[in-house]
């Protein structure tokens, strides 16, 4: 399994995860591609442990070399620091 990370700023309203609901604040992204091509989105905050799911975030690539670009789209969706 491959996967990226970033650390982010998440904008008003925050990031929806399954888990929890709603999480505010300095986090981070991780996104996982499995061998099938199943891409899945997760969050943390920023130094915890704990992931959680981010609701609705995930999706099969046709190409796994698309996933770098991918993570990069969800990154720039996210990152909101100025809201």
């Amino acid at each position: 399994m491959a996967s990226l990370s970033s650390l982010f700023v998440a904008g008003p309203g925050g990031v929806m995860t399954d888990e929890v609901g709603v999480v505010t604040g300095d986090l981070e992204l991780c996104t996982e591609l499995s061998e099938d091509g199943e891409l899945r989105a997760l969050v943390r905050y920023e130094g915890a442990e704990e992931w959680y799911a981010v609701t609705n975030g995930s999706c099969a690539l046709a190409d796994p070399r698309d996933h770098e670009q991918v993570h990069s789209l969800l990154l720039g969706l996210l990152n909101r620091p100025e809201g």
